[in-house]
């Protein structure tokens, strides 16, 4: 069956423009009730960022869930990790995230977990889809008392809140640290202050005054810059973004260097290895990680696994191998002890109990390694297809791969959220690498527009 939904991670796209209707979104509620409805009391968790249009997927899918006999629990807005914690630890059948991530505010899109905290495999997924479009499953309901119920959670950040704590050893508190966050006015900006406040720092926050329409908009991860001159300014020890839906994250240290997934995955590394907990002794990354993190990790005996891009990929890599620590260049970091997904502030947390056990500053943790010059573009384009399929563009990837001469790599891959295309080239020639990705990136434009 050919996908029509689901992207890398879950539904994505404008809100009011497929897939991302509300009539659509109404009959994700129903698949979704069908296929995790148990026997007896059937609930799913709801949570939410910041967006306008968030009203109105939430809305179309607890009436969905309800019309097919499950009762929907609403938290509201909270990050993506913390609706796979509560999902599994409110006993829930399944859990959904109304978010496009990193996207602009008029995107909208649609998370699912399963009841261990999970994002959904592809079969799943498919699953879905196949309910969706199937019109016999239109006349699967359930009538009178048998409809499902609508509740909200009052307590549902405090709870997260707790679980975020308890990754943090009890003799640890982070009085004397000063830290700037900001929360890209996103699915965190209640619950990231608050954590901070509550274990002892002195937080000085940003991008916590969500509209609406303000949701990534010139903050959070994707664009540090006003982070990284309130650091300066300010005088902290750290900075934090984190992007629309709280499951990634960018730092900045106390002289104003940007720490990336890479950097972090290299710190956790070898940091693990050194405490004798890096199950497997390995670190999952995905393409995109830098060439120079496996290298950095395999002189420390630290094995390498690289997986498609995508944090489920990440983590269903290290259940497969039965590791612990992944993640994505991005910031994605999963931890697999606490979390079953990317979480921002947890990884956050994590660094700033690092510094406070070390008692060094964030600059001497991190930057283990010189990174690999790499060039990333976006590709919009008018449609997308298997890039074995756009002609021509494997002969042409194979003559750049030879100028590269063994000494860099080549990603080309469609996005899987947005009408684009991302090419990465890397290596140790910093021009000739641009010269390539530009050449690449000319070539896919041409071909699909």
């Amino acid at each position: 069956m050919k996908r029509k939904l689901f992207g890398t991670d879950g539904i994505r796209g404008e809100a009011n423009v497929f897939p991302m209707l509300p009539e659509l979104a109404l009959q994700v509620g129903r698949a979704i009730g069908y296929l995790f409805k148990n026997h007896t009391f059937s609930k799913v968790i709801i949570g939410k960022d910041t967006r306008l249009s968030g009203y109105v997927f939430e809305a179309s899918l607890v009436a969905g869930l309800c019309s097919m006999g499950v009762s929907t629990w609403l938290v509201g807005p909270l990050p993506t990790p913390a609706i796979a914690f509560l999902t599994k630890d409110m006993r829930a059948d399944a859990g959904i995230m109304i978010s496009a991530s990193h996207n602009p505010y008029y995107d909208n899109g649609i998370k699912i977990f399963d009841k261990e905290g999970f994002k959904l495999s592809d079969e799943l997924e498919e699953k879905i889809e196949s309910l969706i479009f199937d019109e016999n499953f239109q006349n699967i309901r359930q009538y009178k008392g048998d409809l499902g119920r609508a509740f909200r959670i009052k307590d549902a950040i405090g709870r997260y809140a707790v679980h975020l704590k308890s990754s943090i050893p009890t003799y640890i508190n982070f009085e004397g640290l000063k830290v700037v966050i900001d929360c890209a006015n996103g699915a965190a900006y209640q619950v990231a202050p608050q954590t901070l406040e509550e274990l002892g720092a002195e937080v000085i926050s940003l991008g916590c005054s969500p509209n609406g329409l303000n949701i990534n908009e010139n903050c959070g991860a994707l664009f540090p810059q006003r982070l990284r001159e309130k650091v300066l300014e300010s005088k902290a020890h750290l900075g934090i973004a984190l992007d629309g839906d709280g499951d990634r994250i960018v730092m900045v240290d106390e002289k104003g260097a940007l720490v990336d997934g890479d950097e972090l995955l290299a710190l956790f590394g070898v940091e693990l290895k050194n405490r004798n907990q890096l199950f497997q002794n390995t670190v999952v990354g995905t393409v995109m990680s830098n060439l120079a993190l496996e290298n950095f990790l395999l002189q420390k005996n630290i094995n390498f696994i690289r997986t498609p891009v995508g944090d489920r990929y990440v983590v269903s890599k290290l259940k497969e191998i039965g590791g612990i620590l992944g993640g994505e260049t991005s910031g994605h970091i999963i931890f697999l002890d606490k979390t079953t997904t990317g979480d921002g502030l947890l990884t956050a947390l994590k660094v700033m109990a690092l510094i406070k056990e070390k008692e060094k500053p964030l600059s001497e943790l991190v930057h283990l390694f010189d990174k690999y010059p790499q060039i990333i573009k976006n590709v919009k384009v008018k449609y997308k297809k298997p890039v074995e399929e756009i002609e021509g563009l494997l002969e042409k990837m194979t003559l750049a791969n030879k100028k590269l001469k063994g000494k860099g790599r080549i990603v080309v891959r469609p996005s899987g959220t947005e009408p684009k295309y991302r090419v990465m080239v890397e290596g140790e020639d910093e021009t000739l690498i641009r010269e390539i990705a530009e050449e690449l990136s000319q070539y896919i434009a041409q071909k699909l527009n």
